[in-house]
């Protein structure tokens, strides 16, 4: 009786361990999904794209990050691309705020709201400013090119740190300053494409961008 009541339990035990998810299967299928792309499920996640930089959802569908043969790596893409996100975030800001309350003093010949347009006649008024804007351009570009390289070389700076934060932003509290420099970026991006459009507009419409808005809504253009 004894035999029977413990061989009816073993095979109750087979009967349930068949029905019962294989641990090892599920492990590998979670492994499986950890390895897809946050921002395109249906492809792998690049290998150097791991979430540790701040705006990083493993976006690199042409392999970008993979580069590392032409003297350019994920560093070097890093701190471009962080440098043209503030530099269009100045951009954008600069573009309406002119077009809103007008030019600076001692531009007033630029009186196009399109600031492509505005360009040139500041160009053609006062070109000086022009050069002026070009050499500090290029001594910027000068100190930023040795701070990347020199990082990049010694591992010893984060791409786009400059050690600049006169208000405190990023000291204290580790998880503001990782949610700071994620908005950093994700603005930065928008401002991007931002820039695009209003270069685009501007050269193809020669009105302002606000112009254009108040002309697209007005004749119900959306």
């Amino acid at each position: 009786m004894v035999k029977i009541a413990a061989l009816a339990a073993a095979l109750l035990a087979g009967s349930a361990s068949a029905f019962a998810p294989s641990q090892s299967g599920a492990t590998r299928n979670v492994a499986l999904m950890a390895e897809k792309s946050q921002a395109l499920p249906f492809m792998n996640r690049p290998a150097l794209l791991d979430g540790s930089m701040a705006g990083d959802v493993g976006f690199d569908p042409l392999g970008l990050s993979n580069i590392d043969d032409v003297g350019i790596d994920l560093y070097w893409l890093r701190e471009a691309e962080i440098k043209h996100a503030r530099v269009a975030m100045l951009a954008v800001a600069g573009i309406l705020q002119v077009e809103i309350f007008g030019p600076a003093p001692g531009c007033e010949a630029a009186t196009a709201k399109c600031q492509m347009d505005a360009f040139w006649q500041i160009w053609n008024s006062h070109p000086q400013y022009i050069a002026f804007g070009l050499i500090m351009i290029t001594i910027i570009e000068t100190i930023s090119g040795i701070a990347a390289t020199t990082g990049r070389e010694t591992g010893e700076r984060a791409p786009g740190d400059f050690g600049l934060d006169p208000l405190g932003f990023l000291k204290g509290d580790p998880e503001k300053a990782q949610r700071l420099a994620a908005q950093e970026i994700a603005n930065g991006r928008l401002a991007m494409w931002a820039a695009a459009g209003l270069i685009m507009q501007g050269c193809s419409t020669h009105e302002g961008g606000i112009e254009n808005l108040m002309a697209s809504l007005k004749d119900n253009a959306f």
